[in-house]
Order: structure tokens, then sequence, then C-alpha cells
């Protein structure tokens, strides 16, 4: 039942929250500035207001803290701290935004900025999450329902090497109308699912204001986009998955539910390596794999379809995988 009043609330905030924001960025001229070296029909987007993302944090921010304030009281922090873990990374972006809009180009952050500020965030969740009780060091396989051993320095290395690269893979799916929400969607239903049926309602909690704070956030941002979410709310819903993923101890599971992230990245990194390895020449049309798509003939509406189609069967069969974790209530 708190799962389903925290969706609610997370969606009628951030559906409110949009009335408002969009025409205030729309009047200080927060919009995007598209790259060049993109699709040149995307130039048309170019002026579309960006941080949109701050209408889901907010939403999620709202649920968390009226649905999830029991738990808050009593010591059940696992909510609070995927929260504030997605908001750093959401703070990242936001600055990375800021920059952008404030010099009319479709820069930011330099990448090793970006690199060092989540790598010490995510070094830093680790180390919460261990010192709580939320995270072992034994790495559970899903499907044979086992678990490795490995050193706590070493699971370190792999929880921030996974952190900044799902996080990463997040923004880099944000290219396209809706996209990013859309296969981000039945990632957090999958969480919401697990959470119950392992009885961790806390992170239920945090799961479902997720996705309800998306569904608003669709309502505005389905092609033809009125709002993008910009780094502000890609970043946060990079956190958020993995935050998630970490919290219920269940890292490897993001192979399956982030799918399309992975095939994402590894679209731009095979790109970009083919390209200097041959001097010039190409795998892809265009890197990553939904502008190749795009290239191809797919509209956005088709992209966002099947990509979304994907990752809710990606989740099923990860649910299945990871539903023997722990004893059920």
């Amino acid at each position: 039942m708190r799962m389903i009043v925290s969706f609610a609330i997370s969606f009628l905030v951030s559906y409110a929250l949009g009335k408002v924001l969009i025409p205030r960025l729309v009047a200080l001229k927060a919009g995007q500035t598209i790259k060049e070296i993109g699709p040149k029909w995307h130039m048309s987007k170019q002026g579309t207001p960006t941080m949109g993302g701050i209408m889901f944090i907010v939403g999620i921010l709202a649920a968390v803290l009226l649905t999830g304030f029991a738990d808050l009281r009593s010591g059940r922090l696992g909510a609070l701290f995927v929260f504030l873990f997605s908001l750093v990374f959401g703070a990242i972006g936001f600055f990375d935004d800021y920059m952008k809009i404030r010099h009319h180009k479709n820069e930011g952050l330099t990448a090793a900025q970006k690199f060092l500020l989540q790598l010490a965030a995510a070094i830093l969740f680790t180390v919460l999450l261990r010192y709580f009780g939320y995270l072992s060091a034994d790495l559970y396989i899903p499907f044979v329902n086992l678990t490795l051993q490995i050193p706590w320095p070493v699971y370190m290395v792999f929880a921030a090497f996974v952190m900044v690269g799902t996080v990463n893979s997040v923004n880099l799916t944000d290219g396209v109308d809706g996209l990013a929400t859309g296969v981000t969607m039945p990632v957090a239903l999958f969480y919401v699912a697990v959470s119950a049926y392992w009885g961790h309602e806390e992170l239920g909690v945090f799961a479902a204001a997720l996705f309800g704070g998306l569904c608003a956030f669709l309502i505005y941002n389905f092609h033809p986009a009125k709002v993008f979410m910009g780094d502000t709310g890609s970043l946060f819903l990079g956190g958020a998955v993995c935050g998630l993923a970490f919290s219920l101890d269940i890292p490897l599971v993001l192979v399956l539910i982030g799918i399309i992230y992975i095939a994402e990245t590894m679209s731009d990194i095979i790109q970009v390596t083919y390209f200097k390895l041959t001097h010039g020449k190409r795998i892809f049309r265009m890197a990553p794999l939904h502008h190749h798509l795009e290239m191809g003939g797919w509209s956005e509406e088709k992209l966002f379809l099947v990509f979304t189609v994907i990752t809710v069967c990606a989740c099923i069969l990860a649910f299945w995988g990871v539903m023997d974790r722990f004893p059920t209530l």
C-alpha cells in the first residue's frame, strides 16, 4: 500500500511541478544546445528547455519523505541513502547543465572533473551501505543462486567501476525524446517487485516514487518533447538505477536490466575504437546505437517502443534470475 501511495505522491508532485517549471525554464532561456555532430534533424530541438529532471527529483523526494517517514524514524535509511547518492550525481549534472546554458555551448564539466566527482560519490556510497548492513562483499550471481566471496577492497573497486559506468551509460541513452525515461520505467518496476518480494519496503518506496516521477515526466518528455531531463535528470537516474542494485545486494543484475544502457555504451566505445584504429572508418552510421538506428530510418517513437519493450523482457527475466537471493516473507 505504501508503495502505491509513494507512486501517487511522486507522480502528482512531478506533474504539477512540470506545469510551473517548464514555463520558468523557457523564461530563463534554459534551452538545450544541440551538438552539430548529431543528426541534422535534431537541430530543430535547439532551445527546448533542459534540466527538467528537477521535476521527478522533487517528486521522488516528496514521496520518500512523506511515505517513508516511519522508516527514517526507525533507522531504516536505505531509501534516503539511495536518494542522496542519486542526488549527488544529479547535482553534478545540474552544474554541467548550468555551464552549458551559461556559455551557450554543449560543453560543461570536463570528462576528468565528472569522473573524479562520480568516483568519490561511488566510494562513499559503497562504504555507507557496507557500514549500515545493506551490502556484503559477497558477489551474488543470478540464476545459479551462488555468491563469490571477494576481498572488500577488490569489491569496492568493482562497485566504483560499475556505479560510474552505469551512471554514464544512462546519461548516454538520453539522446532521443523519452528514451531514457521509457527505458528506466520498467527498471524502476523491477526494483518495486523485488523489494516487495523480499520485504525491503523502504527501498520499494523509493523505487515506486522513481516510477511515479518518470510516468509524470514522460507526459512532457515524449516526442515531441516539451522539456529534456538534461544531465541533471539522466545522472540522477543513473545513480538511482545502480544505487538500488547495490542496496539490494544484486549488482550483477544490472547486466540484464541495463541491457539497453550497455548496448548504447558499447556501440559508442566500438565506434570510437574502430574509427581510431582504421583512421576514419566507421561500423555504425552514427554512435551511440539510437543515432545509428535513426539514420537507418527509425522514428523516435519506434526507438522508444522497441527499447522499452526489450527492457521489459529483460527485467522479467532478471526477476526470475534473482528471486531466490533472499528468503521471502
